[in-house]
Parts: structure tokens; sequence; C-alpha cells
């Protein structure tokens, strides 16, 4: 986010109980209000929520093309999409910046496959580490997913596709947005073959347990370290060989190898496939000691960077952030490690490029501390998202299915615990790096981080002016959070899907399913809406306009 050195435009008190409805609710007519209170309805009704995709083709069946999408602007998709192209939106985007709140926009069509077909569109890979083995049962990456769009991989020609998709939302984001505020979300799935994702995450997991081998208890290795341990793995490797290899590990040249030396990718021209050799014990025959890209994955590493590269490159361009979205922990290790190296090259000056943080992970404060460091050993602005996470079902399941420990928190609380504990480690740093040089977004629905957030940056001397910590909620839902944080002048952002009506409508009807349990329990955002629709017929004010209540 920008640095800026007021600490406030707004004189609006923040209502931290978050009950005032009359704010949550200004930018929204009577119509919107009853369209709200209509979808909250029906998604506390099992039958239509577990039926809801049966009930959309039947409807779509039954109406037509022409009469179903009418149907679906003025209910379900009206709630949360914004609207189908970079016209459609702008009444909306301009609408809620008018009441203090900014856009993330997200194209999220999805392709409507089967569960046959997204099986068969993942199996392809045999890892050497069981958390990286493609599993049929978990091939559906859309089973078990609270609300992130899902990509499958056809070929090169189609993450090309992809690419200029979001080179067209990043357009939609600019001409939507002012003051380089604008934000777009990418997954990296959809910019390459997700199974190659699998395979360097097993590479750089691979090498993460090498590095333990060197390093031990201690964090670090020497080059007599290295050496020993090399001697004691059967490893014959001449000694010029072998400075060679630790001055490469070696990267800040301090004479000791640490995990950020270790993890990086700095040099994409040398093969990914020069690993150590190790005899295997049984035959003797010399074996790689860490997993390798073949040929052709390599070249789809470079595809993928080079469709990455050239998307930064065009939001820089454009005055838009670009934040990658965090998926499964299988594809993580590959999807943080590739991030990192956008940050590192687009990061400098300005923030570009932003990494997301899951915690419902155990290792997500220990990831955070970890690039934090690396940030400031190499001198890049460190931006990132975090969030509580979309994967936690399916991960604990996968874990327990293919037989390894699970990543998951083992509670709702032990999460939040790690939310804030993570947090807080990045608001010390904004205090004490230059101003600019760490920012951080709040994605989060959860009213007490919100509080705490708030805490925060009074404790740690942050102004909501600043710019430095935003906030961040999906459309359609928890408007009694955002809007009264953007109207007592903190920097926060609506999660704005958009596309065509029947493109987008897989996406949503899986988000309607997987979300019930949030949807279902949505009581005092119900409470607060009939209480708004009360006070306007009470007051008269049913003809409600947006737009003549902007506040000043």
């Amino acid at each position: 986010m920008e640095a800026k050195s007021k600490t406030s435009s707004s004189n609006v008190k923040l209502d931290m109980s978050f009950t005032d409805h009359v704010t949550a609710y200004a930018s929204k007519s009577t119509p919107d209000l009853l369209r709200a209170i209509i979808i909250y309805q029906l998604f506390s009704v099992d039958f239509i929520v577990n039926n809801n995709q049966k009930i959309l083709k039947w409807t779509r069946k039954l109406l037509g093309k022409s009469l179903f999408c009418t149907l679906m602007r003025g209910t379900f998709y009206g709630h949360f999409v914004a609207g189908q192209d970079q016209d459609d939106i702008r009444p909306l985007v301009t609408r809620n910046r008018m009441f203090g709140v900014k856009s993330i926009l997200d194209y999220s069509v999805e392709e409507d496959l089967s569960t046959k077909e997204a099986k068969e569109a993942e199996m392809k890979y045999d890892p050497d580490i069981q958390r990286f083995l493609p599993h049929e049962e978990f091939g559906d990456r859309r089973e078990g997913v609270v609300s992130a769009r899902t990509y499958f991989y056809e070929d090169e020609a189609k993450c090309d596709e992809n690419t200029e998709t979001f080179i067209k939302c990043i357009d939609a984001v600019a001409g939507a947005t002012t003051d380089n505020t604008g934000f777009v979300a990418i997954k990296m799935t959809a910019l390459g073959r997700p199974q190659f994702l699998l395979q360097l995450s097993d590479v750089l997991v691979s090498y993460r347990k090498f590095f333990e081998k060197f390093a031990g208890n201690k964090g670090r290795f020497t080059e007599e370290d290295f050496k020993r341990t090399l001697k004691q793995m059967g490893l014959e490797i001449e000694r010029d060989d072998r400075k060679r290899w630790f001055s490469l590990l070696d990267f800040n040249k301090d004479g000791e190898v640490d995990l950020i030396d270790w993890d990086s990718l700095r040099d994409q021209n040398m093969s990914m496939t020069k690993k150590f050799l190790v005899p295997n014990e049984i035959t003797g025959e010399l074996v790689p000691v860490c997993s390798s890209l073949a040929e052709e994955e390599e070249k789809q590493l470079k595809n993928m960077l080079k469709r990455l590269q050239k998307l930064a490159e065009h939001a820089d361009k454009r005055g838009v952030r670009v934040m990658i979205d965090a998926e499964q922990t299988y594809f993580q290790p590959a999807i943080s490690s590739i991030t990192l190296e956008m940050m590192k090259k687009f990061n400098k000056g300005h923030c570009v490029i932003f990494n997301t943080y899951q915690c419902y992970l155990k290792s997500a404060l220990d990831s955070v501390v970890n690039d934090l460091e690396l940030s400031r050993r190499e001198d890049f602005y460190f931006g990132c998202k975090l969030v509580r996470g979309a994967y936690m079902e399916q991960e604990r399941e996968r874990a327990r299915m293919i037989g390894y420990e699970d990543p998951v928190n083992p509670s709702y609380e032990a999460t939040s615990d790690m939310y804030h504990s993570t947090l807080e480690q990045i608001m010390k740093e904004i205090n004490v790096r230059p101003r600019g040089e760490a920012s951080v977004m709040v994605a989060s629905h959860n009213e007490e981080t919100v509080r705490i957030t708030v805490q925060h940056m009074k404790k740690y001397n942050i102004g909501p002016g600043d710019r430095l910590v935003c906030f961040g909620q999906l459309l359609g839902m928890c408007d009694q959070v955002s809007f009264p944080l953007g109207q007592a002048g903190y920097s926060v952002y609506k999660y704005v899907p958009y596309g065509p009506v029947e493109e987008v409508l897989p996406y949503l009807s899986r988000r309607a399913l997987e979300n019930r349990g949030v949807l279902a329990k949505v009581k005092k955002e119900k409470m607060l809406l009939r209480k708004e629709l009360k006070r306007r017929i009470k007051e008269g004010d049913l003809r409600h306009d947006p737009l003549k209540v902007v506040p000043a």
C-alpha cells in the first residue's frame, strides 16, 4: 500500500461493536437490502443449498437463457458478483469507493467440469514425498474448499489464454480505480500445469530436508560442516567442485548457509536437474539426492515465470497491485517460492506483488518470519495478505487418507491465535522499517480480528491514512465491518468477482455449498439488514438514494 504521512482523512469515529446499520448500508438501495435479506434467508435452508446446482440447472432449462440470466442478476449473481465485464462493474466499484471501500477484482469464470473430468486432469505424477502424491480421491480440487476459484490444466495454450484474461482484468482494475490503489487476484494454477507445481514443491521440500542434514539444529552450516556431512553421506565430490557448490549456496557470502540462502531460486538459468548424486544403498548406482525436474518441466517453469512476469510488468505499468492467492499446501512451496522471486524483482521502491499466507497452517508464522528476513536481506518491499484459509477440510482429509502429518492447526482457536501472532509480527516489521517497506491486508470477516488489528495499529503507531494496513472482505458479506471501516478512514477492500452470468455460476454454486455453515450463521448481518429496512420504513426513506448520502 502507498505510504502517506497523515493519519486519516476522516473525522468519523469507528464503532467497534460493528452494529451501525445506517453506515453499513448507506451505499445500498432498498431493493439491495431486500435482496440481501432474501439471499441470506435462502442460504439458511439446507435443502436449497445442498441442491442448488440441480435447482439452477432446472431453472435454466425452464426459463431459457435470457430470463434465467435476468433472474440471476436480480438475486444470487447480483448479490455476490459485480457484473459481466469492465463496463458493467464500474457503477458498483465507483459507488463503493464513494463510501470508502475499494476493490480487488477477480475474474471468476470457472469451467463446469464433472468430478470425473476434474480427477482425470489431475492424476499424472509420482513424487518422492507422499504429501506431493496425486491422489484420485482428491483429484477434484474443488471439493471441501471455501470460496476459492479452481483452475484445471488443459495445455500451455490455455495457460496463455488465462494470462490474457488476467491482463484484461488488470486493465479493468486500472479503469475502475484511482491513485494506484487497485488490486487484481491471481491463482498460480491458472498459469501452469498444477502437477508441475506438485513436482516443484516436491523438489523444494526435498531440498529443505537435505538442508536439515547439513544444518542439524543450528539452522545454518559452514563450509567445514558441508564437507563433513558430505563425507558422512558417502558423497565423493572434488575439493574445487565442493567449494563451487558451497559458493553457490552461500548467496550473501558470509561464510554460512542458512535456510534463506538454501531456498533461493536466485539463478533461474542454472539447470534444476544438477543435483548432488549419492550411491544407492542397495545397487550402488549414483542417484540424485533430491527430486529433480525433467527438461520439459523446466521449460514449463520458465513459461510460468514468463507469464507471471508479463502480468507483473503490465500491472506495474497500469498502477495495479497483484495479489497471488494461496492454494493447497502441496502446491504452496512452489507458489511461495515463485512469488518471492517476483517480489525480489518488482517490489523495489514500491509494492507490486503481494504474497498470501494461510493461518490455519501450523507453518504460517515461521513462513512469514523467514520471508520478512529475506525481504530485509535482499532489499525488497514486503506485501502480504493474511487469511485463515480456504482448504482446511480438504487438507485434513487428504493428510489422513494419504498418510502424512496434518499441516492444519488443531482448532479454530489455534488458527485465530496463529493469525493474530502472525499479524503482530508483521505490524512490528511495519513499525521498525522505513515507512512503506512492509504492508499487510487483513482479509477476515472475524470482528474480533478486526478489533485486534485496530488496537495493534494504535500500539505500533500505524495510522489509518498510512495505508500500510488494510482490510478485506467478500462482496455481499460483512458490510457492517467494511463500510464503517472505510468511512472512518481505514483502507478497506471488497473482493469483487465478475464475469458472465452462466460462466460464473459454477464458482458461485460451490461457494454457496461450501460456505453454507458461514452463511447460515450470519445472524448479526440479517438482524442489521432488518433493522435498516425497518428504519427506512419508519422514516419514510424507502426510496433511499445512496448518491444523495455520500459521506463528505
